[in-house]
């Protein structure tokens, strides 16, 4: 299975389905694609999985004791991840706490033999975990493709605030080169 994680805060306006799609119909395995659900990147590599002809698979959280539902913006989002899944599976943890959220998706990953990283080589902070994703991947010996689409635009980050290089990619990141429109590492 692959995992898709990746920035929450995209803007409205940055076209990643498209090269997503690409991407993940160059994988080499025929294999499925897990995501977490939740607005934004989520329903966007839903759409490109199904476009690619891949299953997906929908990460929900499964009710637990003190536990919140999705967030507003999150549950019209899974809705449609529902209707995409192939499969769904049920994780107990809170999508209104962060480090729960974190770990449901350590968990995600832990469960694939690859992960696709739509991130701009920003490290974490207390809102964005996907560098620490990535490392966490990494450290496990999970390949990653780290993908950032030409002219992706995160929601009230600077432009010159992210890392746009390999050079000042994280350690083990790898070389960016052009494939279609967008860059991988």
């Amino acid at each position: 299975m692959i995992a898709v994680v990746g920035h929450r805060d995209l803007d409205a306006g940055t076209s990643l389905a498209a090269d997503l799609c690409d991407l993940l119909k160059r994988c080499t395995t025929e294999t499925s694609v897990l995501v977490r659900a939740g607005a934004g990147l989520p329903v966007v590599a839903g759409r490109a999985v199904r476009k690619a002809g891949r299953k997906l698979v929908v990460l929900l959280p499964a009710p637990a004791p003190g536990a919140g539902v999705l967030p507003p913006r999150d549950r019209v989002a899974a809705g449609e991840l529902l209707v995409l899944a192939e499969h769904v599976r049920l994780l107990p943890y809170d999508p209104a706490d962060r480090d729960a959220s974190v770990s449901a998706d350590e968990q995600l990953i832990r469960s694939c033999r690859q992960v696709v990283a739509v991130w701009d080589g920003s490290p974490s902070d207390g809102r964005d975990a996907t560098a620490h994703l990535v490392a966490f991947a990494r450290a496990r010996s999970i390949p990653v493709t780290v993908f950032w689409p030409a002219g992706a635009v995160r929601e009230g980050v600077p432009q010159g605030g992210a890392r746009s290089t390999a050079a000042d990619a994280p350690p083990g990141a790898g070389r960016a080169t052009a494939a279609g429109s967008g860059r991988y590492r």
